[in-house]
């Protein structure tokens, strides 16, 4: 038998499983607040975008769970959001490279970095809040959730944007302390990281309009503990962020202006997922599989009932291919139906 998870779209039940997923999640995770009405209002939203329940101007917030099979514990989560800045703005740090030159100085010239508030990403597609209990990581279970939101966006590429995002969580202690944010973030805003952290999820973000720095920050005034963490990820996230460069996505010299966390980007058509996957009529592989079988995944390639999870397949066909009885079991599928399939590279 394969994993026991599956992926599956979130419904409006969940409420109390996500609630202990955002508790788990730690400070700084902006995207899983500890606030019940914000969480309520996303596990709408998410039923909503996977329904087709949404206004004209409207994009979709698709939240995935992780679900174990066996038991019906729900044990992680991973996100979509069809098109960033749209509804709210979308705010980072752009860093930006200046050339200074002086030649009454004895032709000296060097470059200094500076950081300057920017909202270019409108339209994006971002991924993001993936998150899974300690006791259910490893044995694949962080590429399933990641792969899934790839996966889904194949499904119906009209819904998402050409480009896409993800943002990682940076460099912050055991005790919810940003250096980025103390050096930086708490002289503009007089406040805490967690209540900025707090405003940030659950408003519409005027107060990072009202109380930015309008002007260039130049790296070099900053101290070292805050330049040291530019665009440097979380220490639980550095598995994340390696996933996010096997897929294609490159850090984009923009950081996230609470953390200084790194934001990276690719081209929707370039992601490694959709480029590798096909679309394939499923059958059931009839005394087992052989040696020619390769680990991958399955996904219903449909909405709302949008399913993934781990495989063992065989290409029968360019169009073909066959997987065991629990595939069709934990997407709640029957043979012959039309699925997509990711397959493992071979070497």
């Amino acid at each position: 038998m394969t994993s026991p998870y599956v992926m599956r779209p979130s419904r409006l039940d969940d409420l109390p499983a996500l609630m202990e997923l955002a508790d788990l999640s730690g400070p700084g995770f902006t995207s899983l607040p500890v606030d019940e009405p914000i969480l309520k209002e996303r596990l709408d939203k998410s039923d909503r975008a996977f329904n087709g329940r949404l206004e004209k101007i409207e994009y979709g917030k698709y939240l995935l769970m992780m679900e174990d099979a066996r038991t019906g514990e729900v044990v992680g989560c991973s996100a979509v959001k069809a098109g960033t800045g749209i509804d709210q703005p979308f705010f980072n740090y752009r860093i930006i490279t200046l050339s200074q030159s002086s030649h009454a100085a004895g032709n000296m010239r060097f470059d200094m970095d500076a950081l300057v508030l920017t909202n270019e990403y409108v339209g994006y597609t971002e991924v993001g809040t993936l998150f899974l209990k300690a006791n259910h990581r490893g044995g694949g279970a962080g590429r399933l959730a990641a792969q899934s939101r790839y996966l889904l966006m194949a499904t119906d590429p009209a819904r998402f944007g050409d480009k896409v995002l993800a943002e990682l969580r940076g460099v912050i202690d055991a005790n919810g302390i940003s250096p980025f944010w103390e050096c930086l973030g708490r002289h503009f805003f007089r406040m805490d990281f967690d209540e900025a952290d707090r405003l940030s999820a659950t408003t519409d973000n005027q107060f990072i309009c009202d109380l930015m720095p309008k002007y260039p920050v130049y790296v070099d005034l900053l101290p070292p503990e805050a330049r040291e963490v530019i665009g440097r990820c979380h220490s639980e996230g550095v598995g994340a962020y390696k996933l996010l460069q096997w897929e294609g996505f490159e850090f984009d010299r923009t950081v996230d202006i609470f953390d200084g966390g790194p934001l990276v980007a690719v081209q929707r058509r370039h992601l490694r997922t959709i480029r590798e996957s096909r679309v394939v009529t499923l059958n059931l592989a009839e005394g087992g599989l052989d040696a020619t079988a390769r680990q991958g995944l399955v996904s219903t390639d449909r909405l709302p009932d949008f399913r993934v999870s781990q495989a063992v397949v065989k290409l029968t066909g360019e169009e073909a291919a066959v997987t065991t009885q629990d595939v069709f079991d934990k997407l709640k599928i029957r043979p012959g139906d039309r699925c997509r399939i990711w397959l493992r590279s071979k070497s």
